[in-house]
């Protein structure tokens, strides 16, 4: 069964996280309410999102503050943050909002489809990347077997780690694609290409432990 991804929503208004709820509750994925940018901060320390939607006029800590701290955290740092906002003031108040690490701006009233659309995208490619991260660590477990237990045949476990790996390939081409045909959003694009360097990675790791390599030196996987 897979894990549905986390979406975190912040708003000091209830409505408008009705709203949210409302528009991304087609996308079928566990969404967390956090009414400050205090409450997002502390449930960023326990869970992972795939994606933020941060409102930028709050109370107290505004979303261009609460964003800052979110960067700083090592854990939360690569979690891609959507600002959302009732207020324009033009070109210097966007770049602000991407200058505190937003890969996108939407001002409202925002169109819904568009907003679903964007989450989307960030919430795919944090599943791809989970499902990476599941093939290393089992790529990881194979080789410390390895170390054990040098007089078993792998050839099955690589078998299938090789099958794995092949169907995460074809999901991330399939997705990279769909990105070029859509011109989606740069940041979306350099998630993307981030993500199938590592495939590219761990492909070299497990092709290193095939046949014709015995002898050699155990293939280090990537660290993801």
């Amino acid at each position: 069964m897979v894990q549905k991804a986390k979406i975190l929503l912040v708003d000091d208004r209830p409505e408008n996280l009705l709203a949210l709820e409302a528009i991304l509750s087609a996308l079928d994925q566990t969404l967390v309410r956090a009414s400050s940018g205090e409450e997002a901060l502390k449930a960023l320390l326990t869970d992972d999102f795939a994606v933020i939607l941060l409102d930028v006029q709050m109370p107290g800590m505004d979303g261009f503050e609460t964003a800052a701290h979110i960067k700083r955290r090592e854990r939360t740092r690569d979690i891609p943050i959507i600002f959302l906002t009732a207020i324009n003031h033009g070109p210097h108040h966007t770049f602000r909002g991407y200058a505190a690490g937003a890969v996108d701006y939407i001002s409202k009233p925002f169109d819904p489809w568009v907003l679903r659309a964007k989450v989307s995208v960030f919430v795919e490619l944090y599943m791809k990347n989970c499902q990476l991260k599941e093939q290393a660590e089992l790529l990881r477990l194979q080789l410390a077997g390895a170390d054990e237990a040098k007089e078993q045949e792998p050839a099955g476990l690589l078998a299938e780690l090789s099958a794995r790996l092949a169907a995460v390939e074809e999901q991330a081409e399939a997705l990279s694609k769909q990105l070029d045909d859509d011109a989606a959003d740069a940041s979306a694009v350099a998630t993307a290409a981030h993500l199938e360097r590592k495939l590219t990675a761990l492909r070299r790791a497990l092709d290193a432990l095939g046949p014709g390599t015995a002898g050699a030196s155990p293939a280090v996987p990537p660290q993801l």
